[in-house]
């Protein structure tokens, strides 16, 4: 028998069905209004698949955006697929959930957090986009964005405030 709940683990778990359940809507129906996401993810997972180019380009962490492009999106239980354009090339990717660091939809400021296990606490914490925060161009095509800029426009907010 455990020692208590582990309400992180469980919170992680939340977070990451609620971008599954986002992924899985917007394959069924498409984006609605303004909506688009920012995925920020660890290329070094073992169960992600991007093309060699793209690994080499990005060898530890990538940001991709779903907007206005983007073709055969799947979504399972384990992550989802999408094809995304490069440059005029488009290129199909498989992410796991777990491989998300990050995923925000600017045009509602709403976003997830997600630290990687690195982290000496492993907490998940929520982020917030500003309101005056800009989204950074991609440097390859609509599809990419570095992953550092997106970071500078976020606020993080700890769960722990939330804690007994």
């Amino acid at each position: 028998m455990s020692e208590g709940i582990d309400y992180g683990k469980l919170m992680h778990r939340a977070m990451r069905s609620l971008i599954q359940n986002v992924l899985g809507e917007v394959a069924r129906t498409g984006l609605p209004g303004q909506h688009h996401f920012f995925i920020t993810f660890d290329t070094t997972h073992p169960d992600v698949a991007i093309a060699d180019w793209l690994h080499d380009r990005y060898p530890e962490e990538m940001t991709v955006v779903i907007q206005h492009w983007f073709d055969n999106l799947d979504v399972t239980d384990e992550g989802f697929s999408v094809t995304l354009n490069f440059g005029d090339s488009p290129e199909p990717l498989y992410i796991p959930y777990d491989a998300i660091y990050t995923f925000v939809d600017p045009s509602v400021e709403f976003g997830l957090r997600f630290e990687n296990s690195s982290n000496d606490d492993d907490e998940d914490y929520l982020s917030e986009v500003e309101e005056d925060g800009d989204v950074p161009e991609a440097p390859l095509a609509e599809n990419v964005v570095p992953a550092e800029d997106e970071k500078r426009d976020a606020e993080i907010v700890s769960l722990d405030s939330f804690r007994k």
